[in-house]
């Protein structure tokens, strides 16, 4: 199938498939002129790539993940780095998750300080977003 058909079933933009196959997560066979060839197996590859994407993980996470993964599931067999690799992508997404808690907390703590039913900070407000 070509690009178009793939990104159509895959979900996934023409130009994300390139930028796979650019950095190696994508390897479509190639037609005498050149064009791409993506088989079912391409297709089945990028919607785990998407999933992946999805999850927050790294183009680098993905080298290591993909090669490990052995159904769209994902269900995965013993690969070297594999738990080293998740386990970092999870304290990862804990800090994020930390960081986005902090922020969370000192925006509402301005927000619990501002005085309630102030008409002018929301005319102020709203021309400033036209």
């Amino acid at each position: 199938m070509r690009i178009g058909e793939i990104s159509d079933r895959s979900g996934i933009s023409i130009r994300m498939l390139r930028f796979y196959e650019a950095e190696g997560l994508l390897r479509p066979h190639r037609t005498e002129k050149g064009y791409r060839d993506y088989s079912q197996d391409d297709l089945e590859e990028a919607r785990l790539i998407r999933q992946l994407a999805e999850a927050g993980l790294t183009v680098e996470a993905m080298h290591d993940l993909l090669p490990c993964i052995i159904s769209p599931e994902p269900t995965f067999h013993p690969c070297d780095r594999l738990r080293a690799r998740l386990e970092s992508e999870v304290a990862k997404l804990d800090r994020k998750l930390s960081d986005i808690e902090r922020s969370r907390a000192q925006i509402a703590a301005y927000l619990a300080g501002l005085p309630r039913g102030d008409q002018s900070d929301t005319a102020s407000l709203q021309s400033e977003t036209a």
